[in-house]
């Protein structure tokens, strides 16, 4: 049975419709791969016995001829996601026993079109990190491992256990969230493919806030179509987001191997950051050539404000983080520490149920909003996110899609960077700008580095032309045939 969960979700899906094996069968094979790879630490929570209940309903469905799109498909759920009456922690001390009355509208969606639930999955505390190193339950190791190596490697941050139970195949997909590149630096870091789409394609509600006007769900899938089919189930208006798009969704998968014969490409000229790896060079002129094969055009643009764009990131997504936190004071749910006073009690809630890099942060919003400091910080970092998103603007005038690197390194080793927040940071270099502006971002994989580690390139995308980046991101998987896996050494 363990052949199954080697299958893409499109395959499997195509699996289930032949009668080639059921959902049970199916969710099971996933189970024990589960439960084989625990010292990967990407599941917190499993759930089992709800998987098989899920999946024997979707059976009987499929038996009266009423399956779903994404019916008996095992995918984890990024424990950042509300899941009724299922532990919801966002991997911090705070919510550690915290179990939500309601589902998130975007597995809501998910559960609508059949797919099953496997359990919740790692990621940074909060959402607030580029290597899953600040999670309460620890971090998560990637299944990559350099060549002659043993080395433990980051999986990347903060869909750190999304990532890498999609690349170990332990779930066919899973959701993940995106307010800096959490979603397209762990696919990078990990072989795999994720999309954050334009925001508002997918409803925030029920998902642990971060940066309000920054964070967006998406998936992390095997492949280009197996993103697009669940970004397809994921997306839709909601009436309880007030930011979510009334608009339809199209039918993704429809764009995937589409021809990208006249296609513009944009290569921005600021995304070639002083001292960025030879390989990462390579790939991306790699990338160029193979779009130029496939009839694209490919044009030098400029994005002027790029330099600009992660000390504003971290300015805005703080100072937002700072205000989100703030409900967290041992009153209404979630961990509550005594004191002598309601003062004592709210600081020796947040002082314990807190990580470090989620303090940190706290600290900075807190200060950039402050009297004195909001005009020179705050409001600066505005002007500058306005620049940025009028920079795409006027490259949209001359392109269709822009193509970068998703990150400036392959996966690094667990510990590497986690003194050095500055150094952490410039993980999203290539990233934040797409969350600044609201736009579509994905990442592919698209060649191994010399140690035989997987790298990235990122698809950029015109609002809501998701369609554009995944027939860009299809010619690319296309060219670069990418098929490695990581070996399995769990």
């Amino acid at each position: 049975m363990s052949a199954l969960t080697k299958l893409t979700l499109k395959g499997a899906i195509d699996g289930l419709a032949a009668k080639e094996f059921t959902s049970v069968e199916l969710t099971q094979a996933h189970i024990d791969a589960v439960e084989a790879a625990r010292g990967l630490n990407a599941y917190i929570l499993e759930t089992p016995e709800q998987a098989l209940e899920m999946a024997a309903a979707s059976d009987e469905r499929r038996a009266k001829g009423e399956a779903g799109p994404l019916d008996g498909a095992p995918l984890g759920v990024k424990d950042l996601f509300c899941t009724k009456g299922v532990r919801t922690t966002a991997c911090s001390k705070i919510l550690e026993n915290f179990v939500p009355a309601y589902e998130s509208t975007v597995t809501s969606n998910l559960w609508r079109d059949g797919a099953v639930m496997l359990g919740k999955l790692n990621l940074d505390q909060f959402a607030m990190g580029s290597s899953n190193e600040t999670s309460y339950f620890g971090p998560v190791t990637n299944p990559w491992r350099a060549k002659d190596s043993n080395k433990a490697l980051t999986p990347g941050g903060s869909s750190g256990g999304s990532a890498a139970a999609v690349a170990a195949d332990l779930c066919l997909g899973a959701t993940a969230t995106d307010t800096g590149g959490s979603i397209r630096q762990p696919a990078a870091f990990t072989g795999t493919v994720g999309i954050k789409p334009t925001y508002g394609r997918c409803s925030r509600w029920g998902v642990v806030a971060f940066a309000s006007s920054l964070d967006q769900a998406g998936p992390i899938a095997k492949t280009v179509e197996d993103a697009a089919l669940l970004l397809n189930s994921m997306s839709g208006h909601d009436e309880k987001d007030s930011t979510s798009l009334d608009i339809a969704t199209p039918d993704f998968t429809q764009f995937v191997g589409k021809s990208v014969k006249g296609l513009r490409i944009g290569v921005p000229k600021e995304y070639r950051v002083d001292g960025m790896p030879a390989e990462i060079q390579k790939l991306w002129d790699d990338g160029v050539a193979w779009l130029k094969e496939a009839g694209c055009e490919i044009v030098e643009i400029s994005l002027p404000h790029t330099k600009y764009a992660l000390p504003a990131y971290y300015i805005v997504a703080p100072a937002e983080a700072s205000s989100n936190l703030a409900r967290y004071d041992g009153m209404r749910y979630g961990l509550r520490e005594e004191g002598a006073n309601l003062a004592e009690i709210y600081e020796n809630t947040r002082a314990a149920g807190f990580g470090d890099e989620v303090k940190r942060r706290i600290l900075i919003g807190t200060y950039v909003l402050s009297a004195g400091y909001y005009d020179a910080y705050y409001l600066k970092a505005l002007k500058v996110r306005r620049r940025i998103a009028e920079d795409f603007d006027n490259a949209w005038t001359k392109v269709d899609a822009i193509l970068t690197p998703t990150a400036p390194s392959a996966a690094f080793g667990l510990g590497e960077n986690s003194s050095d927040p500055i150094a952490m940071y410039l993980n999203d270099v290539f990233t934040v700008t797409t969350n600044l502006a609201g736009l579509p971002g994905l990442s592919l994989p698209a060649g191994l580095d010399a140690n035989g580690l997987p790298l990235g390139l990122q698809i950029i995308g015109k609002p809501l032309d998701e369609g554009t980046v995944f027939s860009v991101a299809g010619a690319i998987e296309k060219a670069a045939g990418f098929t490695a896996k990581a070996d399995k050494w769990w």
